[in-house]
């Protein structure tokens, strides 16, 4: 299984985006698939996470309100659609993939990632 994300740009505040993470094949067994992010000049954090079935998500403190995880297991693809966007959501968003009986929420439960998409937030 591989996964690409897309959809990353240039948005001004205020603004909406959504990302896009398919899978080349389609996961097996339980599993979450999760968004994080690599704000220039930090470490990469989470962002959000949601399971198999689109049953449980997860989300960070920081996006909750604003951001969506959603799932089309017909198309192995996960979506975030990024509301509201501010300065600081400005990073290289990354999609991944985790096998764990917990709601993975660090960076270390992943296994399977994807390349990055920049999404730029501007004043």
């Amino acid at each position: 299984v591989q996964l690409q994300a897309s959809g990353g740009g240039l948005v001004q505040a205020g603004d909406s985006l959504s990302l896009s993470c398919a899978a080349s094949g389609r996961p097996f067994g339980s599993y979450f698939m999760g968004w994080f992010r690599r704000p220039p000049g930090k470490e990469r954090e989470f962002v959000a996470t949601i399971n198999w079935s689109g049953s449980v998500t997860d989300y960070a403190d920081s996006v909750k309100g604003r951001f969506t995880i959603s799932r089309d297991g017909a198309k192995n693809t996960v979506y975030l659609q990024m509301n509201s966007l501010k300065l600081e959501d400005t990073a290289v968003y990354y999609c991944a993939a985790a096998w764990h009986r917990n709601i993975p929420s660090r960076e270390e439960m992943y296994t399977l990632w994807g390349q990055g998409t920049l999404v730029t937030v501007s004043s």
